[in-house]
């Protein structure tokens, strides 16, 4: 399978941003992962074994799963609806040539993503140990944001206006994010011994920084926001000073400093 097709692919699954940008990196970005593992599947029917299908579920399942979430949340929560109205004007008024470059920029991000499974299957890596590490990495970062998304949903439900601290929040600041840097660096993981020359291993690692980035930034700007809603509060201000904000037992506990994650 040439791997224009699942350029082509990821393009029309995230091009929902049209209706509102903000999609390219949320409903798009599910969508768009749901996707390209599906074409992937069709694309090497014939060569898949066991390990590599369940590299294809775990991709649908995280992508269909990030986008149904996030239209959830759109519908049901007053106070998301809140925070997105104003995107939605933001929206209306970017001009077609913007949007149609964050589409572009989208669509190859997320095939660069994905592109350690592209390489396996393209190059008929046979199953390995790397493959099945990288397996449950991505596995671990599935279940690490479906639970922190639950634990936030509960917590919210019985406080709208307390930060959360319960949980997996107890362990990081954006458990959610780093479940996502796991899902990615199990992907990464799985092309540990298919990958071939020096491009594919540029390619593979560009994705896994551009997404890392990403986190980052989107890590920046949740501190950002939480520290206008809740700074004020001793017991908000103990919770930043003693939490790591993404990675456990890292002391890392702000990102705001760092302009370099402005996206």
């Amino acid at each position: 399978m040439n791997y224009w097709i699942v350029l082509l692919v990821s393009l029309l699954a995230c091009s929902v941003g049209f209706h509102m940008y903000i999609w390219f990196f949320s409903v798009g970005y599910g969508l768009a992962i749901a996707a390209i593992a599906a074409v992937l599947a069709v694309g090497f029917y014939g060569t898949m074994g066991l390990p590599e299908w369940i590299c294809v579920a775990l991709l649908v399942i995280y992508g269909l799963r990030l986008s149904g979430y996030l239209l959830i949340r759109e519908m049901k929560s007053a106070a998301y609806r809140t925070v997105l109205n104003p995107e939605m004007e933001r929206s209306k008024k970017m001009p077609l040539p913007a949007k149609a470059a964050l589409w572009v920029t989208c669509g190859v991000l997320y095939t660069l993503m994905t592109i350690p499974l592209y390489y396996r299957l393209k190059n008929g890596a046979a199953p390995d140990a790397a493959l099945w590490i990288g397996l449950v990495v991505m596995a671990l970062g599935i279940m690490m944001e479906i639970v922190a998304d639950a634990q936030k949903s509960a917590a919210k439900k019985k406080n709208s206006r307390r930060f959360v601290d319960t949980g997996l929040y107890r362990l990081v600041r954006c458990p959610n994010y780093l479940g996502e840097l796991l899902i990615w660096l199990g992907m990464l993981v799985t092309g540990f011994t298919a990958l071939r020359g020096f491009w594919q291993w540029a390619l593979a690692l560009l994705g896994f920084v551009l997404i890392a980035w990403v986190m980052f930034s989107g890590t920046r700007r949740l501190e950002l926001r939480q520290d206008k809603n809740y700074g004020s509060d001793p017991e908000y201000q103990k919770y930043v000073r003693t939490v790591p904000i993404i990675i456990p037992f890292v002391p890392l506990y702000s990102v705001k400093k760092y302009k370099f994650l402005v996206a």
